[in-house]
């Protein structure tokens, strides 16, 4: 192995300080030992980025929904509760009520 692989792998060592276990089933682990070696990665690769993949998709979809019930609330009370129109509103109304002719409205 080239200094620089051996090198390479010394830091990869050194920041994967933390260790995650899990006990899974041998067809389990027959199926994602087959799927590394398909893809031509270790077993810890396609673990750890498959588990990173499906933990940012999660996070991902909370923050959507999150945003989503968020902004429903919002639309719902400004239906409910509508706000006055700002002085720039009813000028803009106005002006545009003169170009198109009050029956615009």
């Amino acid at each position: 192995m080239a200094d620089a692989e051996r090198s390479d792998d010394a830091r990869t060592r050194r920041r994967r300080a933390e260790r995650l276990e899990t006990r899974v089933t041998a067809e389990q682990k027959a199926l994602i030992t087959h799927a590394a070696a398909l893809e031509g990665r270790s077993v810890t690769d396609f673990v750890l980025t498959s588990l990173q993949d499906a933990a940012k998709r999660a996070i991902a979809e909370h923050a959507m929904i999150e945003l989503s019930v968020r902004d429903s609330r919002a639309f719902v009370e400004a239906l409910v509760e509508p706000r006055e129109p700002g002085r720039r509103m009813r000028e803009r109304v106005a002006t545009f009520r003169t170009r198109m002719g009050d029956d615009a409205t």
